[in-house]
């Protein structure tokens, strides 16, 4: 194959939110778009939202299947036949499971290079498109023995045109990942979740910023879900198992002091449990893939009456201070929130001084 790594003409089959996210980063930077979805109504949709030109009858020179992971492998297939001189990718979470699909069907897997943007939202479909979804995210290159290397510069091109920063892993050492940081989280996630629905309202009410942060993500899709799970049950089974052996551990600890409360190791084998998740934590990226980074915590205390978030941003910005990350959480049964804002410890001193000139009072 000739064709430069460089499309001038992209594709895109299926207008949920990562087909329009890409459709509207790509059409923002000046690429040529043509968008296509089993129902005309939501390519129209994405259309409208300025993700491209809603049409079948192109040639383009790279189509990027986002279609849901249980009819990837199809899609793909069409896809590879329908244009014989373009490169395919898609984005499915799951990558195995579409190449043992493409394998038995007989596809040329010369023209094709998987992917998988590691970028989403709780909220899904074509409304739900962001132009920078991909900004500072991780995607995923999973080529197979026969996949041309045109072929993955192209996909690699598009994925830094919109921000992304491209890493290339086998097939199966990728699902093998993302069992572990996304999958099982997904899971684990929505159990917690699932604990709060029977639980009485006034217990629910206690609800804090710990609780929200677990179970942010248990919103998500259960269909799509669903078909994700079923694509890479493996290895999600594989890190579930040895999740379930360190939860069997802790909860013995915990019957060894419901029964004795000075039972020996039951402490230890908590405080390991606790330890553990410190040091996996330690290890998550930091902002744009950096190095992790400690950051320090400025807490104010934020009247709930119209305006005041965006007064306190401004108040903020005009310290020039730069937030790292932001957190609100409403006091029970109070007039007010309590907003953590996360900045480098060297800007923190500075910030709570100039916050609480402009009038804003700090908590501890």
């Amino acid at each position: 194959m000739t064709q430069s790594p460089v499309p001038a003409r992209v594709h895109i089959v299926g207008t949920g939110l990562i087909g329009t996210s890409l459709g509207l980063a790509l059409s923002s930077a000046g690429r040529a778009v043509t968008l296509e979805d089993i129902s005309s109504t939501n390519a129209a949709l994405a259309r409208d939202l300025g993700a491209g030109e809603a049409s079948a009858d192109v040639d383009p020179d790279l189509v990027v299947v986002a279609t849901p992971p249980d009819v990837t492998a199809s899609c793909v297939a069409t896809a590879l036949e329908r244009w014989p001189r373009a490169v395919v990718t898609d984005v499915a979470s799951v990558k195995g499971a579409v190449i043992d699909g493409l394998r038995s069907r007989g596809a040329d897997l010369t023209r094709f290079c998987g992917s998988h943007p590691m970028a989403g939202r709780e909220r899904s479909g074509a409304v739900a498109g962001r132009q920078d979804l991909f900004h500072g995210r991780a995607w995923v290159l999973t080529p197979t023995e026969e996949t041309q290397d045109s072929a993955c510069q192209m996909v690699a091109d598009v994925a830094r045109s919109v921000g992304a920063e491209v890493l290339t892993l086998e097939p199966a050492e990728h699902d093998a990942a993302v069992a572990s940081v996304s999958h099982v989280p997904q899971l684990m996630a929505s159990l917690v979740a699932a604990r709060l629905e029977h639980l009485a309202e006034s217990s629910v009410a206690l609800s804090g910023q710990g609780i929200r942060d677990v179970t942010r993500i248990a919103a998500s899709d259960p269909h799509l879900w669903t078909q994700i799970l079923s694509g890479n049950a493996s290895a999600v089974r594989d890190v579930l198992g040895s999740l379930a052996t360190d939860l069997a551990g802790v909860i013995a600890a915990l019957d060894a002091l419901d029964a004795d409360d000075d039972a020996p190791g039951a402490r230890g084998t908590l405080a390991r449990a606790i330890a553990a998740g410190n040091a996996g934590h330690a290890r998550i990226p930091g902002k744009h893939g950096a190095a992790p980074t400690a950051y320090t915590t400025v807490r104010v205390l934020i009247p709930d009456e119209p305006g005041q978030l965006g007064r306190l941003f401004a108040d903020v910005g005009a310290t020039g201070t730069n937030i790292e990350e932001f957190h609100l959480d409403h006091g029970l049964g109070q007039a007010f929130g309590l907003a953590e804002i996360d900045v480098v410890p060297g800007a923190a001193a500075a910030l709570a001084d100039g916050l609480e000139e402009r009038g804003w009072r700090l908590h501890g």
